[in-house]
């Protein structure tokens, strides 16, 4: 995969970094001439010249290196397609035992990939003289908020996790049964591919789900988790992300870290900022030019640059 890396230019010691997964090529995320091209998937499940795709996200990195951090960003297509049957073209592949072509129940999906490739981006950061890799954030929005949570409990040596969005199989609730369901995601037409088969079994048994989203925060706690969602995302269930992060607090308390402090939902435009962050924009699904000045300030509350 290919990582591309922007770092402070007055700089007297290693800098805390935030690391972002994209869901286009390096070059079609920021406007910068001096990035590779890069390929992306298409439609017919090729890898193609990144030109032939479009923006879609962007990162604007200069105000988070004025603030005193690096930047830096991968496309998830370089670690694992995001498309039905893609188990074959993906770093998954590599591990399938001899003779396997389908998954087993318990194989990870396109998420447990893209989480693994955050990690291996950590394992260079390490070798990084110029990045402090023991204040790595991490952030994705949607389905790859679903990957940084994921990534985030299972490599402890991530500092932060920013999720923006990401909703069912992610912050939300998966008991509240409100917008998008389990059994919405593992519907054979849309997302089975992103988790291990095993998940399948709930999508009409929600009761019966062993775990659920405030158990996934807690996997994360000690380390702060600023959780980013939109009055108007209703598919991705906004309350059910704040009663997520309730839920999440007492084990914040138990380790002397600090929850949300509230049981009333906030109104949008109004963050909260402690180990347990939240903020709701006024605004749909995705991001919200008001996002980045509360990750920033989040950002410089907890990793202090």
């Amino acid at each position: 995969m290919d990582l591309l890396i922007y770092l402070p230019v007055k700089k007297d010691k290693p800098v805390p970094m935030l690391l972002n997964i994209s869901f286009t090529a390096n070059s079609l995320t920021v406007d910068d001439p001096g990035v590779k091209e890069g390929t992306i998937w298409n439609r017919q499940k090729q890898r193609v010249p990144a030109s032939q795709g479009f923006r879609f996200g962007s990162l604007n990195v200069v105000p988070v290196l004025e603030k005193g951090f690096g930047i830096a960003t991968v496309y998830y297509g370089d670690i694992d397609p995001d498309f039905k049957g893609g188990l074959p073209y993906g770093v998954r592949s590599l591990y399938l035992r001899p003779g396997q072509t389908e998954r087993a129940p318990n194989d990870w999906g396109a998420i447990g990939a893209w989480s693994w490739g955050l990690s291996r981006a950590l394992d260079y950061l390490e070798t990084d003289e110029s990045v402090d890799a023991k204040r790595v954030a991490i952030m994705g929005v949607s389905r790859l908020g679903k990957t940084v949570l994921w990534a985030g409990a299972i490599d402890q040596r991530f500092a932060m996790v920013i999720d923006s969005c990401s909703g069912e199989g992610g912050s939300a609730l998966s008991r509240r049964n409100y917008g998008e369901t389990i059994a919405h995601l593992v519907e054979p037409s849309r997302y089975p591919y992103w988790f291990c088969p095993n998940y399948q079994k709930y999508g009409d048994h929600v009761g019966q789900f062993p775990v659920d989203a405030h158990l996934l925060l807690t996997l994360i706690a000690p380390r702060p988790v600023l959780l980013i969602t939109g009055n108007k995302d209703k598919w991705a269930d906004p309350k059910g992300t704040f009663l997520s992060a309730v839920a999440a607090g007492p084990v914040y308390d138990l380790l002397c870290k600090q929850g949300l402090g509230t049981n009333d939902l906030p109104p949008a435009g109004k963050p909260i900022l402690n180990d347990i962050g939240f903020y709701m924009h006024d605004g749909g699904h995705g991001p919200h030019p008001s996002d980045w000045d509360v990750i920033l300030k989040f950002m410089q509350l907890h990793l202090k640059p």
